[in-house]
């Protein structure tokens, strides 16, 4: 049986912007860290503000780590010459929350299909080696409910099982929201099964 993954590799920040020639074209490569789909477009548009003269603006991006979802946009290119070979850098670097942009200034000669594909997968390429790639863990949330006389029970689990708190309510009867490593969920759970009173409630949960 395969390990269950729980780790992916993304980018920490943007890059600097790298430039590719090819017959007096200039093909501008930006790679971007990304949380939402929603994002691209906003970045597309600051980068069209800085190349408003470019021909082409062409990208590729992938979300999340067990779920992947991914677009590629060759923007006005030939079909297929543009945005699925700025994400074959995606894949290649194996990394995902990250959008490639490659801005294209036409120098007068055409390039052929060939020229395209190797001009923007060569771009993307350089882009992705400017990057800091990063690994992270895929994490599991849940939410833990007891009484205040319980409170260092819990909180000696938390510790011990080295868990993140994301958000904690304090009273009478608290509630504290954790997360944890994929991998290390279940033992998670099992080190408050002792502890009766305690409350654990799944992130999947109706009423979490």
């Amino acid at each position: 049986m395969s390990e269950e993954i729980d780790s992916y590799k993304t980018i920490s920040r943007p890059t600097e912007e790298v430039l590719y020639k090819e017959k007096n074209s200039k093909f501008f490569g930006y790679a971007f860290p990304i949380q939402k789909e929603e994002e691209v477009k906003e970045i597309l548009e600051s980068i069209k503000k800085v190349h408003y003269n470019a021909r082409h603006w062409c990208y590729a991006f992938q979300l999340g780590a067990e779920q992947i979802y991914y677009r590629a946009n060759d923007d006005g290119e030939p079909s297929n010459t543009a945005g699925a070979h700025i994400y074959g850098q995606i894949q290649s670097f194996e990394v995902t929350d990250v959008l490639i942009v490659v801005v294209r200034y036409f120098g007068g000669v055409k390039l052929g299909v060939g020229g395209l594909i190797t001009a923007y997968r060569a771009t993307a390429q350089m882009a992705m080696e400017e990057a800091d790639i990063i690994e992270k863990t895929i994490d599991k949330k849940f939410k833990v409910r007891f009484e205040y006389k319980d409170m260092n029970n819990v909180m000696r689990v938390i510790k011990e099982k080295n868990l993140n708190i994301l958000d904690q309510t304090m009273e009478m009867s608290c509630e504290i929201e954790l997360s944890i490593r994929k991998s290390e969920y279940p033992q998670a759970l099992e080190a408050f099964v002792p502890f009766y009173e305690v409350k654990v409630i799944e992130a999947d949960a109706e009423d979490y």
